[in-house]
C-alpha cells in the first residue's frame, strides 16, 4: 500500500522524519506535470497538430507517424492536465465510435526565471 505524505504537516525531527522526495513533489504540481507534457515532443506535436481543427487518434498516428498506443496514451495525458478535449464524437462508415480531440491551447510560453518557470498558455 503506498502512503502518500501530507504535505500541510512539517516533517519530524530526527532518524524518522519524513522525507518528501521531488518526484512526490512533481505529482502534486499541476504546472510542472504541464511543463513536462510540453516538453515531451510527441505529446507537444498532438496537441499543436489539434489547433485549427478537431482530429482523431488514428489521424494522429497517420500525420504524425506514431503508433496509435502511444497517442492513446499522450491523449488521454493531455485530456487528464485539460490540454485538449473531446471537441465531439463521430460514428465511423462501420459504426466504431471515435472521439474527435482539439487543443485547448494556442501557444505556450516556458519563461525560466528563479524560483520557479512561469508557464503562459493561450486559449484555442
Amino acid at each position: 500500500m503506498e502512503c502518500e505524505p501530507d504535505l500541510n504537516k512539517r516533517p519530524r525531527a530526527g532518524p524518522t522524519a519524513l522525507a518528501v522526495t521531488l518526484p512526490q513533489l512533481v505529482k502534486y504540481d499541476i504546472q510542472q506535470k504541464v511543463v513536462a507534457m510540453l516538453a515531451d515532443a510527441e505529446a507537444r506535436a498532438i496537441m499543436f497538430s489539434a489547433i485549427k481543427r478537431g482530429r482523431t487518434a488514428s489521424d494522429l498516428a497517420r500525420i504524425l507517424r506514431i503508433p496509435i498506443s502511444s497517442v492513446y496514451k499522450k491523449l488521454s495525458d493531455l485530456e487528464d492536465l485539460a490540454l485538449v478535449r473531446v471537441e465531439r464524437v463521430v460514428l465511423t462508415d462501420s459504426g466504431r465510435k471515435m472521439k474527435v480531440y482539439r487543443s485547448r491551447v494556442s501557444e505556450a510560453t516556458i519563461t525560466i526565471r528563479k524560483p520557479e518557470p512561469m508557464l503562459t498558455l493561450l486559449p484555442n
